[in-house]
Formats: C-alpha cells, sequence, structure tokens
C-alpha cells in the first residue's frame, strides 16, 4: 500500500517549471530517496507535500485521499535549513515545539528526556541554542521533528553538518523508526547513504521524473556489461585491444601493484571476447562484474537526459 501518491503534479513560477508532470509513489514503511542535482524541483515537490504551496495541476494522495491541512499533523519535515531561535533554551524550545506539534507539556517534556538520553544529550537541556554548534543544533532539530511519532517522515539532507559518527548515529535512528512503521522520504545528494538505507527512489532532473525504481533492482539493471579486469602490462595495450567492444575505459590501481581496467561493453559484445582479446594484450589476473553505484546512475541518468 502506497502511504503518498503524487499524481501528474505541475508546478510553475514565472519563468521557470519548477515542475512538469511529476508523478511518485511511496509504499507505506519505506525509505523513499528523492534525488535529482540542485535546482531539480526536490524542494518545490517537497513544500507541495507538505501543504505549503499548492501545485498548479495535478494531485496529492495521503493514505488515499486528497491530502488535506489535517494530514499535515502526520508529517514530521527537517528541512535542509535548520530553524531554531538562538536566545532561547534546548529544552524549552524543544517542549514549544512539541506542543506546536499537539503534545501536551508533561507528554512533551518525558519524551523529549527520553530521546536526550538516548542521544546523549541531556546536559543540554539547559543550554541556550546559540551555544550549540551546527551538528549539536540539528540533533536537537531531528528530536523534534520525529518526537509526534508522525506517519510521514521528511528529511532534507539530514547528515548535513554531520561527523562521520553521529551521521552514523541519526543514520541507525532513521532505520529504528522505519522498523517501527515510519515511513520516510530522504533527500539528498549522499548516494552513499541512498545505497545504505533507501528501499526505492525517484530521480528529478529539470523538473521532471526521469527515473524510479527499487534500488536493488536499478543497480542490477545498471550494472549490465560493466567489468573490472585486473591484469599485469601496459594499459595502453589493453585500451587499443579492447577498443572495439567497449564504449567506455578508465583505469586504477588494483592490489598487489597491478593495474585495473573499468569497462563498459557495447550492447553487441560478448564478454568471452573481451576475455580473449584482453589476454592478448596483456596478462589477466581478475574479470569480476562491476556493480554500479547509486553515484554512477544518478550521473548517467542526469548526463543522458540533459542530452535530450
Amino acid at each position: 500500500m502506497d502511504l503518498l501518491e503524487v499524481r501528474n503534479v505541475t508546478k510553475n513560477y514565472v519563468g521557470h517549471k519548477a515542475l512538469d508532470d511529476v508523478s511518485i509513489s511511496v509504499p507505506q514503511g519505506k525509505i523513499y530517496g528523492l534525488l535529482g542535482p540542485n535546482g531539480a524541483g526536490k524542494t518545490t515537490l517537497i513544500r507541495i507535500i507538505n501543504h505549503i504551496t499548492a501545485p498548479d495541476s495535478g494531485a496529492v494522495l495521503f493514505e488515499g485521499h486528497p491530502l488535506t491541512q489535517n494530514d499535515v499533523a502526520h508529517i514530521g519535515y527537517l528541512p535542509e535549513e535548520r530553524g531554531l531561535y538562538k536566545k532561547m533554551k534546548v529544552g524549552e524550545q524543544a517542549v514549544f515545539f512539541a506542543r506546536l506539534k499537539g503534545l501536551s507539556r508533561n507528554d512533551a517534556t518525558y519524551s523529549l528526556k527520553k530521546w536526550f538520553d538516548r542521544f546523549e544529550i541531556s546536559s543540554w537541556w539547559n543550554r541556550k541554542v546559540e551555544e550549540l554548534s551546527k551538528g549539536m543544533a540539528q540533533k536537537v532539530q531531528f528530536i523534534v521533528t520525529v518526537l509526534h511519532e508522525p506517519k510521514l517522515l521528511i528529511f532534507d539532507e539530514p547528515f548535513s553538518g554531520f561527523d562521520p559518527i553521529n551521521a552514523n548515529l541519526l543514520r541507525d535512528e532513521i532505520l529504528r523508526l522505519k522498523d517501527n512503521g515510519a515511513t520516510v522520504i530522504f533527500s539528498t545528494h549522499n548516494m552513499a547513504s541512498v545505497e545504505e538505507i533507501c528501499d526505492n527512489i525517484s530521480l528529478i532532473n529539470q523538473g521532471r521524473n526521469i527515473l524510479t525504481g527499487n534500488v536493488d533492482e536499478l543497480r542490477r539493471e545498471f550494472t549490465r556489461g560493466r567489468y573490472s579486469l585486473d591484469f599485469e602490462g601496459d594499459p595502453r595495450s589493453l585500451a587499443n585491444a579492447v577498443e572495439p567492444l567497449v564504449s567506455s575505459i578508465s583505469f586504477s590501481d588494483a592490489p598487489y601493484g597491478r593495474n585495473r581496467a573499468n569497462v563498459t561493453l557495447k550492447p553487441e559484445a560478448a564478454l568471452k571476447q573481451l576475455i580473449s582479446l584482453s589476454n592478448e594484450a596483456v596478462g589477466l589476473t581478475a574479470v569480476n562484474e562491476a556493480i554500479a553505484s547509486m553515484n554512477d546512475i544518478f550521473i548517467q541518468a542526469v548526463n543522458s537526459n540533459n542530452q535530450q
């Protein structure tokens, strides 16, 4: 079942089409990656889902019905641009935001204390926000976003400003929220984190949805014809030998002082031919299928779309 559906949404600003007939379906209980270059339309789509702005055409459905302002109470949104009042104390401000989400003061304080203990930040309760680093403030805002246990969580670049240890802490919490039934929309430029936590993705470019699918299936699909060849010998000799068979080739270092060629076979070429010609030119030591990374897929899909 889909918790959220965006159907054929279009949004125009003066002289600019921010979204052009965009559709996505976010399955309940999954983490959905919303990807795209800067200015692609991701933030506009998130603002429409949050009922901050309205589409010019199309529809947004929440649990099968048209999204209303009442549904926004079931959405937790952590924007890329964080917003905390610098002069307020951390605990006081967290309680204030929790009450805006419908929690009583007692329930808010109780739940916040548990989250502060989990994040090992209890000592921050009476500190002013202006005393916190960017990463510390982001921890507080993350807690405020998830505190009321919304059905849909939207995180826009949640790892920005975090060191690796705290980024891992946040990642584990997002996965725990998913395990507890939350549905997550995750907007990021960090493709490694997409591979780690996302079940499905949509890639937005120039206001259009150019790629949608399951992360593992997309990586398998984009892997076809991609191989890494470890070898001993002259890279130029290998490049010349396999040129008729490959559409791209690049070189890097392999273990034990060997070279590695990363190649993409042409559709009509066969792996057996590649191995045979390579062995005539250099000494092959290993041949492996090169699993496409989400970074590879992002670059290939966006570049291909831009050339159309």
